[in-house]
């Protein structure tokens, strides 16, 4: 079973599991209390750390810089958003690990290692290179028909002046 679809499957039933052994300790009240002010405390350190982000993302752009870092810690921040909103503890104590600098930027520098090669070089093997050098003879060449006639036509002063 792909592990999305498993912790799609087992993330809900071990959050509703935890949330009713809290509302035993707790209270029923007091454990949905928990919930909204996870939510709302998380939603707006995750406001702060976003802007924070976004500018440290503009001064890197403005030196001329790409972003990459920040761009990556961006999507760790929107992530950890979307678990935050989520009712439940587990996600909450996730979303709130994301949230932390140390944790994400050091989290952020690891995908970043890991996706080299998709981040920087586009796809791995061997291929066709557009731009780049080449090995190989070029070979130039004319499609023609069977019946003779060619698709290469010179086109007329006026349909290059169209294209």
């Amino acid at each position: 079973m792909p592990l999305p679809l498993l912790a799609f499957i087992v993330i809900p039933i071990a959050e509703l599991l935890l949330l009713f052994e809290v509302a035993d300790l707790i209270g029923g009240l007091a454990t949905l209390g928990l919930v909204i002010v996870t939510a709302f405390v998380g939603f707006n350190v995750l406001r702060i750390q976003g802007f924070s982000t976004l500018s440290r993302a503009n001064q890197r752009m403005a030196g001329g810089e790409l972003p990459g870092q920040e761009i990556v810690e961006g999507l760790l921040l929107a992530f950890a958003g979307a678990l935050l909103l989520t009712p439940g503890l587990i996600t909450d104590t996730i979303g709130f690990a994301l949230l932390t600098p140390p944790l994400r930027r050091r989290l952020a520098a690891r995908l970043m290692r890991r996706g080299t090669g998709f981040f920087v070089g586009g796809m791995r093997g061997r291929g066709a290179t557009f731009g780049g050098d080449s090995t190989g003879d070029t070979i130039d060449g004319e499609i023609v028909d069977r019946d003779g006639s060619s698709k290469h036509e010179k086109l007329s002063d006026d349909d290059q002046k169209r294209s």
